[in-house]
């Protein structure tokens, strides 16, 4: 969710079309007013589609609702230290924040801020010019009766440092030189204070939506090397890095993940008591200790994995799945949902869809193409966007041209991400590489021929001969494979050769991301996941900063650089929009039209609140609000 905590999505488990569009050049059932009233129900955010109904009569017991999402996207880490491979939506909204909160849940329905009735830890107090922090828990308990608390927070943090001491990538968020390398002394004044002492000023919306949004681990449980050892000092470094070894050793053990007692001490709303290591299945139980608000009685939650989207829809036509995304190309059968018993909601998801470039993939010089501008320029002309919404999204899409779009609505929007600065056009991409010495062959490949640094000329690093031909490996679901092949022949019409490969969500995000997988570096020229979440304080830091953590193909560019450090150091609130909108210039990946997310749940199945049902859209299901009607 977060972007110093970036988490990836994938194809259309959870990234998905809608009913409605929110560009103009989408279907006439688009809808961009500035706000939906729907009858019964609520006033939603601007470009959501659908109608949440009010809330119906609980049956009185306690139900088992089904939540279904694509195989290839099942959990495969459970830990709340998420390594950079393991590092998506779905192993932490949809699995792990069931049973370990966030400290500050930074989604309210359909808004994106922070929801304070469901995050642990008051929102920290800034003091001392921005250095320090002061955060002060709730009353909420672990399911083992013990309370939760600033020492929970201190051993998670402590072993955040034993992981990256080990390697870098053992922890998603960390970003060399920042957090928790910038965090110079902690101290419990009491067992629910806990403050943080930094080097440098900190934003706080910063910090308290990407920095230290996380699941939080139970010192008094976890603190140990081995199953039956000691409790040990995990303030002890030494101690430290025996406990992670330990709990990241457990992590791997996916087999054991329902009966491995570990993980049955949590704080969020369910325990895991069911879960399929080969089909991805899981069922999760009620929480009784569990301190938030939640229904009465509540439901168990079971997520049910589909081997395809046609396998997904057909389920959701049976009315054998409770709760599920819907796939774009079933967007023509929404209008005959509500008479076969559901109901539906949809919203973009607030991140981004890109292919991502590879600045380190020397296979045909293509690390020096890719740093070129007017190459990435070129590309962004030939993904045709409006016509791409029209044919794969069912005209329920928005043309995306940077890190965050128009909706959900966010007051960090730059006035130049609300369409995009390289609209469609062959002919401009043409004209571009042509006056950048290249040789067009339309339906060819393209060749450098006039090699050097001037003007007129290819770039640096890039040899007279150099053909204009290079992979993109992609995740084989609807819509990312009708994309890549659209631009794949737009291109080609260019002289421009994409090579198509196709792969899935994990394999990918485990092998063709530098930091993640660098022996594989020269294995990939561009690649499509999917795309990002975003924090609601949308920096990309960790993502497009030289060294980010979160870095895919390692871009790189001093003057983002500057501008991402300022949005993380400043309070100055306009300073994350002047960093999105040099990104939007800059072309660091190759943006994607951004999808409408709709959701669908029986008509039987209701929430004591409707951003129970809103933040779906989000990937943030709280399941925990969720009941069955009379």
């Amino acid at each position: 969710m977060t972007r110093f905590g970036t988490k990836r999505i994938g194809g259309i488990a959870l990234a998905v079309a809608g009913i409605t569009a929110l560009a103009a050049c989408s279907s006439s059932s688009s809808s961009s007013s500035s706000s939906t009233t729907t009858t019964p129900g609520v006033t939603t955010q601007a470009g959501s589609i659908g109608a949440i109904p009010a809330a119906g009569t609980p049956s009185g017991t306690a139900g088992s609702i089904t939540y279904g999402y694509l195989a290839s996207n099942a959990p495969n880490w459970i830990l709340p230290i998420i390594p950079a491979a393991d590092n998506s939506v779905y192993n932490s909204f949809v699995f792990g924040w069931q049973m370990w909160r966030p400290t500050w849940f930074t989604w309210n329905g359909s808004s994106p801020a922070v929801n304070d009735s469901l995050s642990p830890v008051n929102a920290p107090v800034s003091s001392n010019g921005g250095k320090t922090f002061t955060m002060t828990f709730k009353n909420w308990k672990w399911s083992d009766g013990q309370p939760l608390g600033a020492a929970d927070l201190a051993f998670t943090i402590d072993e955040i440092k034993a992981a990256i001491k080990e390697s870098p990538a053992n922890w998603a968020n960390y970003v060399p030189g920042y957090f928790p390398d910038t965090l110079t002394s902690m101290s419990m004044p009491n067992s629910s204070t806990l403050v943080l002492n930094m080097s440098k000023p900190v934003n706080p919306t910063w910090l308290q939506e990407d920095i230290i949004d996380v699941g939080m681990m139970p010192a008094h449980a976890w603190a140990k090397a081995s199953a039956s050892g000691p409790t040990l000092d995990y303030t002890n470094p030494a101690n430290a890095k025996k406990i992670w070894d330990f709990l990241n050793a457990q992590s791997k053990s996916v087999n054991t993940y329902a009966t491995n007692p570990l993980w049955q001490v949590v704080y969020g709303p369910y325990k895991l008591t069911a879960f399929n290591a080969t089909t991805g299945s899981f069922t999760m139980v009620p929480n009784t200790e569990y301190s938030g608000p939640h229904a009465n009685p509540q439901s168990t939650f079971v997520g049910v994995p589909f081997t395809s989207d046609a396998a997904q829809f057909n389920a959701i036509k049976s009315g054998s799945v409770d709760v599920a995304a819907l796939p774009p190309e079933d967007n023509p059968e929404i209008p005959s949902l509500k008479s076969t018993g559901y109901d539906y909601y949809g919203l973009p998801a607030w991140g981004d869809y890109f292919a991502a470039y590879n600045f380190k993939d020397t296979t045909g010089d293509f690390n020096n193409i890719a740093n070129q501008l007017y190459f990435r320029q070129a590309m962004q002309h030939l993904e045709d966007q409006p016509g791409q919404i029209k044919a794969f999204l069912n005209g329920d899409g928005d043309v995306l041209g940077g890190p965050i779009g128009a909706y959900p609505q966010s007051p960090f929007l730059p006035a130049n991400g609300k369409t995009t600065l390289y609209p469609f056009s062959i002919s401009t991409a043409t004209s571009l590489l042509k006056s950048n010495g290249w040789t067009i062959n339309p339906n060819g490949t393209d060749t450098c021929s006039n090699a050097g640094t001037g003007t007129g000329q290819c770039g640096a690093g890039i040899p007279a001969g150099t053909k204009m031909s290079f992979n993109l490996i992609y995740n084989a679901t609807s819509p990312i494979t009708q994309e890549v092949e659209d631009l794949a022949s737009n291109a080609k019409q260019a002289g421009v050769t994409v090579n198509l490969s196709a792969s899935n969500f994990n394999f990918m995000i485990q092998n063709y991301i530098d930091p993640a997988a660098p022996a594989n570096i020269n294995k990939w020229a561009m690649m499509d996941f999917g795309g990002e979440s975003f924090s609601t304080y949308p920096t990309s830091f960790g993502l497009f900063n030289t060294g980010g953590s979160g870095q895919i193909g390692d871009y790189s560019d001093p003057k983002a650089d500057s501008l991402i450090n300022a949005s993380i150091t400043s309070t100055d609130p306009a300073a994350v929009v002047n960093e999105l909108s040099y990104l939007n210039t800059s072309e660091p990946v190759l943006w994607q039209p951004l999808r409408d997310h709709v959701y669908v749940w029986k008509t039987n199945v209701s929430a004591t609140t409707p951003q129970a049902f809103e933040n779906l859209t989000q990937y943030d299901p709280t399941p925990e609000f969720w009941f069955i009607t009379k």
